[in-house]
């Protein structure tokens, strides 16, 4: 409700004021850029401050990828990246929980000085980050608030290989107790070493009928009921051969 009262006055003020007004501060004119590569070099800059390579830690592709690559950047160079993951996901889910939030963030028809005006008056609210601000104001300029869902789980990844964290996905027919979580976490931990933590995500899936599917690190380990039987089912079709 107070996600949809920021939206609504944001809105509010906008038709009263018509238009913004062309000014623009240094940083949010190098935040509107042309292209997604241009807005990722551009965003990614601090005025005034000598460029520091700074090495993605998952190669991201598309347009998405790209976006999530150039907040990681411009994240890690104020060390913030934790910081900014966290206002994603509220702004993430402030947006979920609010019908007209997300119909607006949707709406291309909406006039960009409108779009922007409202994100920089919901991010002030929710006292933001520079960083999250202004990079919530590149995706209103650039006509891609609709992606930000995409972008923050994106976005989410870097952070987490930022901090060394490696995140498994156990599903399962019904939930594990803590006791077996624990197990199944700590067999991970010893399968990819002391140097990764590993955040163990539980998913719910009846149509498997047991036992667990595992996945971390591009790798899939599938113990499923379904599967094993579809395994059977499989060797049972096969002509037997009873040549000598």
């Amino acid at each position: 409700m107070a996600f949809y009262g920021r939206v609504k006055s944001g809105i509010s003020l906008c038709n009263k004021l018509g238009l913004l007004s062309s000014q623009r501060s240094t940083l949010q004119r190098s935040l509107i850029a042309p292209s997604i590569s241009q807005a990722s070099r551009n965003f990614a800059d601090v005025p005034g401050q000598k460029e520091t390579k700074i090495k993605v830690p998952i190669a991201m592709f598309g347009g998405s990828g790209n976006y999530a690559s150039a907040l990681y950047i411009a994240a890690v160079k104020v060390n913030a990246v934790e910081k900014v993951d966290s206002e994603l996901i509220q702004f993430v889910e402030g947006v979920k929980g609010s019908p007209i939030t997300s119909q607006f963030i949707k709406d291309i028809s909406v006039a960009k000085d409108v779009r922007v005006k409202v994100i920089q008056d919901i991010a002030s609210q929710a006292k933001f980050s520079d960083v999250t601000k202004n990079f919530l104001v590149l995706l209103a300029e650039n006509g891609r608030l609709k992606n930000v869902d995409t972008i923050a789980k994106r976005f989410a990844e870097l952070a987490m290989a930022y901090k060394g964290e490696v995140k498994a996905t156990v599903t399962t027919v019904i939930a594990l107790p803590p006791e077996e979580e624990n197990a199944l976490k700590q067999t991970v931990q010893e399968m990819l070493g002391s140097g990764a933590k590993v955040k163990l995500e539980q998913k719910i899936d009846p149509s498997i009928l047991g036992g667990l599917v595992l996945e971390f690190s591009q790798k899939v380990f599938d113990m499923s009921i379904k599967t094993r039987a579809q395994q059977m089912e499989r060797i049972l079709r096969e002509p037997a051969n009873y040549s000598i």
